[in-house]
C-alpha cells in the first residue's frame, strides 16, 4: 500500500510539473541555461530589439548567430515576459545574405539543406520581422524572389538599422 502511495505520488508531482513548464515557441532552436536571476525582469517589460548578423553558417549548418533570436525569445518567455512583449528585428547583411535563401535555391547553389528556413519560419512567426542588405545581396547574387518567404530585402543593412532605430529598436551589441 505505501509503495502504491508512493508511486501515485509521483506520478502526480510528475504531472505537475508537466503541466507547469514553461511553452516554448520556438521548437527545436534556442535552447538556453535557466539561471537564477539576481535583476528579476518586470512581466510588463517591452522588448524591441535589433539582431545584426553578418557571417555566414557553413553551407548546410545552422547559423548560430540566427538562432541568438530564439533563445532570446525562449528564455524571456520561459521567465514570464508575454510573448507580444517581444519584438525583434534580424539585419542580415555580408556573406550571411545567403543563409535567407528559401530551400531550393540553396540546395542548387550549395547542394545542401537550408537548416536555417525552419528558423527564420518560426522567428517570422514569433513577432519577428526579417531584413536582408540589399546591397549584400546583389553583391552575392541573391535576389528578393529567392528569399524564404516573410523576408524582407531592405535598400541596405545601414538603412534598416536606421529605420528600426527610428521605430524605438535597441541593436543588441552581440
Amino acid at each position: 500500500m505505501k509503495a502504491i502511495f508512493l508511486g501515485l505520488s509521483l506520478a502526480l508531482t510528475s504531472l505537475t510539473v508537466l503541466a507547469t513548464a514553461p511553452v516554448v515557441p520556438i521548437k527545436h532552436f534556442g535552447n538556453y541555461y535557466s539561471v537564477p536571476a539576481h535583476a528579476p525582469i518586470a512581466p510588463a517589460t517591452h522588448f524591441k530589439i535589433a539582431f545584426d548578423v553578418g557571417d555566414a553558417a557553413t553551407p548546410g549548418e545552422q547559423n548560430h548567430n540566427i538562432n541568438s533570436l530564439a533563445r532570446f525569445i525562449n528564455m524571456h518567455i520561459a521567465h514570464g515576459i508575454k510573448p507580444e512583449n517581444i519584438e525583434l528585428a534580424l539585419v542580415i547583411h555580408g556573406k550571411a545574405s545567403v543563409d535567407v535563401l528559401e530551400n531550393n535555391f540553396y540546395q542548387s547553389r550549395f547542394d545542401a539543406v537550408n537548416k536555417n528556413q525552419p528558423l527564420i519560419q518560426q522567428l517570422l512567426n514569433n513577432n519577428t520581422q526579417v531584413f536582408v542588405c540589399g546591397q549584400s545581396a546583389t553583391h552575392f547574387k541573391v535576389t528578393p524572389e529567392q528569399l524564404i518567404p516573410g523576408v524582407k530585402m531592405a535598400l541596405s543593412a545601414m538603412t534598416a538599422h536606421a529605420q528600426l532605430q527610428q521605430q524605438g529598436y535597441t541593436l543588441n551589441p552581440f
